[in-house]
């Protein structure tokens, strides 16, 4: 039987460049919460997308030589790669460019100025590019964006305000009369604390010193600024319609259960939107949760840093599910968390591999070498059965108690609660020493049907998390997915029925070795950066074709002619060679990922073409000045040799 509707939505992301871990992990997120409430009985609406508006696209766009849809367009497409990459069951992935939203912008926006929520001024203060966001004075943080520590400008210009103040006393009185409304409840206070009660200052909602946006249709130099365009995305793509005919999607499903937002923007989802939805006479949403940061080590990841870490590298490395469980497991409720490579290899060890493989495969594998994998009736329940088989029970009632409160990382560990239980009920029981004993395959039984039940209790709430290791699982039970309400009794597994073939789920990681290769991969990556192909691939990612450049562009790049003097192998790579490069009065070193291409002997002697005014990096640990160019040829590398020209010379 159904339990009701659940609409949840994720933040859309913006479209100024590909999504790092810390941004995927918010799809994640509200995918295992989506699984998980469609395995309770609800009727789930999942929403996520992206935001493509603004003036930093407009910029990022002039910088690669791009129109802005063009732009919007690639990005877009890669946001979407990725998070179908990461196994994730959104019901519709939107797009703020998609003419129907547009439409509905501009009736929003006209509805409230004609209702007199909005009006026209001019807007006098301090300017974050890449936030998009006036601040005052008192608000910067050491002179700079209180939200992402940017330089801000002073800029003034004509603009259309909201009249956030008329609606502050009564979104405070919301807030108050709601606790759940918005998570955890330290982002609640400060939204009281810092923004509303100290009183809450009309926002500026339409632009003119940029173009890349939803035109204000009924003064056209002006554009909708991002904060109602994006905001409003949660319903104008479920429905709604500002002319009062919603559809019935937007009837069955608004208001939402739940916006699920990383907390540097809890403010806007917090104040903004509810004050908007207010204007327009429409329910708000019933909760907004600010989930915490991803970090790096100790830092928030950041391209300038050089820490960036995405899934689809991630990946790459392990696996779809070892990913998911790792920032899913990984994540508090209220604090950040932190990801590296080597505390990813840990949990993979020790809990994957160790915990959750390990009990599956070993219970298969009896079931296969005690009872030809044929599942045994059992017996009468000793104290010790009984203790796995309460535990197994209470289990599912735990994790929904968790995913409740959307405490996901303590739902996790309450299955593997009953993993571990399981894999202590192997010692204790000891199946081996009953295998021996004829007497006793009756007991023997028994034990195994109780593993392998707990097993299947655990692999159903385990599904939300990690879907492909619990079809996994399903497959070697010999049984298939069911509902939440068939985990309130211990007999799932039917007697007599088949098990499948003992897999292994994850391996143990050598972490040594796979840092080492971790590593490589990551240099060599480095060592591409210069390559003219990687640039070209780099400037077309966001568009259809190659981007084109100015004279100008070019003029940035200097390449010269250098003579190879000495080369030889990095130590500790089998893919990176050193080289030293004479320029008639200049001696340079440079690291190139070549060495499976060339001997170092086919290079001394030669003269090839050098990027000069490349910044220096470290590769290996070893300097690099600079980058040499190469062609990739399907796969090979072919180093562009110039022996006709002097060392030192300009190539133009």
């Amino acid at each position: 039987m159904g339990k009701g509707t659940y609409y949840i939505t994720t933040a859309i992301a913006y479209t100024s460049g590909k999504p790092h871990i810390g941004n995927t992990y918010e799809i994640v997120l509200a995918d295992s919460i989506a699984r998980f409430k469609r395995l309770l009985g609800y009727d789930v609406y999942f929403q996520t997308g992206t935001d493509e508006h603004g003036q930093k696209i407009e910029l990022k766009a002039a910088e690669k030589g791009v129109s802005p849809k063009e732009y919007v367009d690639g990005i877009a497409s890669e946001i979407k790669r990725i998070w179908d990459m990461m196994n994730t069951t959104y019901d519709r992935f939107v797009r703020t460019t998609d003419p129907s939203h547009e439409v509905k912008i501009q009736k929003i926006f006209k509805k409230l100025y004609e209702q007199g929520d909005i009006y026209k001024g001019y807007y006098e203060g301090l300017y974050c590019t890449p936030c998009e966001a006036f601040f005052t004075e008192a608000q910067l943080v050491d002179g700079k964006c209180p939200d992402c520590g940017r330089e801000v400008k002073k800029a003034k210009e004509e603009a259309y305000f909201f009249r956030m103040s008329k609606y502050a006393d009564r979104l405070i009185k919301y807030i108050e009369d709601n606790p759940t409304f918005i998570q955890p409840e330290s982002r609640k206070n400060e939204m009281l604390n810092n923004f509303l009660k100290p009183g809450l200052q009309d926002l500026c909602v339409s632009r003119t010193s940029f173009s890349w946006g939803i035109p204000v249709d009924f003064d056209k130099k002006h554009i909708v600024y991002v904060w109602i365009d994006a905001l409003a995305n949660y319903i104008t793509f479920l429905g709604y319609d500002p002319d009062g005919n919603p559809d019935e999607k937007y009837r069955k499903y608004w208001p939402a259960d739940v916006h699920l937002i990383g907390k540097d923007i809890l403010r806007f989802h917090t104040i903004y939107w509810p004050i908007l939805l207010m204007a327009l006479h429409e329910p708000l949403p019933k909760q907004v949760f600010g989930h915490p940061w991803l970090l790096v080590g100790d830092g928030k990841m950041s391209k300038s840093k050089g820490n960036v870490i995405y899934a689809d590298d991630l990946i790459s490395y392990f696996s779809v599910d070892a990913v998911r469980y790792y920032v899913l497991h990984e994540m508090p409720f209220a604090s950040d968390g932190t990801i590296t490579y080597e505390l990813m290899i840990e949990r993979v060890n020790s809990d994957l591999a160790n915990i959750l493989g390990n009990l599956v495969n070993r219970t298969i594998a009896m079931s296969e070498r005690y009872f030809g994998g044929k599942v045994q009736s059992p017996s009468e329940p000793e104290e010790i059965d009984s203790e796995l088989r309460a535990l197994a029970l209470d289990t599912p009632k735990r994790v929904e108690a968790k995913m409740e409160e959307l405490r996901i990382a303590d739902a996790i560990d309450e299955i593997f609660a009953l993993l571990r239980r399981s894999n202590k009920y192997i010692d204790e029981t000891a199946p081996w020493i009953l295998a021996k004993d004829p007497a006793k395959q009756g007991r023997l039984g028994t034990v195994l049907y109780n593993l392998l039940e707990s097993i299947r209790i655990a692999a159903v709430l385990l599904e939300p998390f990690l879907p492909e290791t619990a079809q996994s699982i399903y497959k070697q039970l010999g049984t298939k997915a069911v509902s939440f309400e068939s985990l309130s009794s211990f007999d799932g597994m039917k007697p007599g029925n088949p098990t499948g073939k003992a897999e292994i789920l994850f391996t143990r990681i050598d972490l040594k070795k796979k840092i080492g290769e971790i590593d490589e991969i990551l240099e060599n990556k480095a060592a591409a950066k210069g390559d003219v192909k990687a640039a070209a691939d780099t400037a077309a990612a966001s568009a259809e074709g190659i981007a084109q450049i100015t004279i100008e562009d070019f003029a940035k790049v200097e390449l010269r002619v250098a003579k190879v003097l000495a080369c030889e192998p990095v130590p500790k790579s089998d893919k990176l060679l050193k080289l030293q490069l004479g320029m008639g009065t200049e001696t340079r070193q440079v690291v190139s990922g070549i060495a499976k291409f060339y001997r170092p002997e086919d290079l001394v002697g030669r003269n090839l073409i050098l990027v000069y005014n490349l910044k220096p990096a470290k590769l290996r640990g070893v300097e690099s000045e600079g980058m040499i160019l190469a062609a990739d040829s399907e796969g090979s590398i072919r180093v562009v040799f110039a022996d006709d020209a002097a060392p030192g010379s300009k190539v133009r």
